[in-house]
């Protein structure tokens, strides 16, 4: 791993285009510049290695800033090399750090503050709480923690009534909805949203048994439990995608996981064929809307919206989907900022990142302050959570924002 490490920065050493990007490439390049260092890359102490590792956030925008990302022989992979020193340090070490496993455990977490979410919620703005969590599991005291709800969109779906098999669709428009554990704990009113635009526009919605993506599992290194989720996930929808049944999801992470992560996971015959039938849902209705085939009677605008591009959906080279969505809307301006926010999973959740994840997503908290937006939007639902922390401005996903056009009440509502 080591040697491998060496090889690649030895390349980056020599181009740096990255110099600026994140705090990983600032610190290797100063390693390099040290004077008893002197350029070469055997003579940068193990220590500088692995702190690139542990400040690298996984955002992936290193990706296309690469010429030499594959397939360029010299096969440069900056998040996937990454990924695999965390993996080696959890097999060295027998299993990921406890604060790792606790705040990548989604379902499981959020199975347990849901059931709890006045409490849960109550504790995590609570200053005494969060000292003690601070002090316990590293979790930054200041850092604004996803709010949780008792009414989860999986409790709601079933109350509705809503499609869960294969046998249920009826009609020759459908798609399996990945939820993302997110949207079903955190926020379920985006999942609603995107329920209201598809069967609006004559699309069946089916909800089958699904889990996390498994992607906090590859941030931490724990291979084991990416490849259990990905296989529950890819059993249960490799039905739907072999009859024809494509999966969209309005979460850009889990999109990403799905068509770049599940097939580079090790052997899993299908998971190349579920990867190739999934879509962002922004992706999915554009497409539709190529076809003729989305509601576009609108009943309002939406005004000025300032609109930030998840770094997840940016690298998977579909161009910007939700901006081109919520523009066909008469009307609205829609302005956008290529800029990460600094979020990224549960980096800036702990102690250590926290300040450095607000310096980071400083450019964006700067745009939202400038461009006094009627609305600010993205697709990620940390990112949002960051902006919030860093301007208080409200944030919505662009799909809540879309479906509120149809109607006449305000889109503006509590985040």
């Amino acid at each position: 791993m080591e040697k491998e490490y060496r090889r690649v920065m030895d390349i980056c050493h020599t181009c740096r285009r990255c110099y600026n990007l994140c705090p990983s490439f600032d610190v290797i390049f100063k390693a390099l510049d040290r004077p008893e260092v002197d350029g070469e890359i055997d003579r940068v102490p193990k220590p500088d290695l692995d702190a690139f590792t542990d400040l690298c956030y996984e955002c992936k925008l290193c990706i296309p800033h690469c010429p030499y990302y594959p397939p360029h022989r010299w096969d440069v992979d900056i998040p996937r090399l990454v990924l695999r020193d965390r993996a080696t340090r959890v097999r060295s070490a027998g299993r990921p750090p406890i604060r790792d496993r606790i705040l990548g455990s989604a379902d499981a977490m959020g199975r347990l503050a849901s059931r709890a979410a006045p409490f849960v919620n109550f504790a995590n703005r609570n200053p005494v709480s969060r000292w003690m969590l601070e002090k316990t599991l590293g979790v930054h005291r200041d850092r604004l923690l996803p709010a949780y709800h008792g009414e989860t969109f999986d409790r709601w779906w079933k109350k509705r009534g809503g499609k869960t098999m294969l046998d249920e669709v009826r009609g020759a428009d459908a798609v399996l909805l990945f939820v993302t554990c997110s949207v079903n704990y955190n926020r379920p009113e985006t999942g609603k949203a995107a329920v209201e635009v598809l069967e609006r526009s004559g699309v069946e919605v089916v909800v089958p048994p699904q889990r996390c993506c498994g992607m906090p599992f590859l941030d931490s290194g724990d291979l084991d439990s990416a490849r259990e989720h990905r296989r529950d996930n890819v059993g249960s929808f490799l039905p739907f995608v072999r009859a024809g049944i494509p999966i969209v999801t309005p979460g850009p992470t889990c999109s990403l996981t799905i068509k770049k992560e599940y097939p580079a996971l090790g052997p899993e015959p299908d998971a190349a064929e579920v990867a190739a039938a999934t879509l962002d849902l922004s992706e999915y209705l554009m497409k539709r809307h190529g076809a003729g085939k989305l509601a576009v009677d609108f009943a309002r605008s939406a005004g000025h919206v300032l609109y930030q591009i998840a770094c997840h959906l940016k690298v998977q080279d579909i161009g910007f989907r939700s901006r081109d969505l919520l523009a066909l809307v008469p009307g609205t301006r829609v302005e956008v900022v290529e800029k990460c926010t600094g979020h990224d999973g549960t980096w800036s959740m702990k102690t250590e990142y926290f300040p450095i994840s607000m310096d980071i997503g400083r450019p964006v908290f700067e745009a939202v302050d400038r461009a006094r937006a009627d609305v600010v939007a993205t697709d990620c639902p940390l990112a949002a959570l960051q902006i919030r922390q860093g301007t208080g401005a409200e944030v919505r996903h662009p799909i809540e924002i879309f479906a509120a056009c149809y109607r006449t009440e305000e889109i503006h509502g509590e985040n």
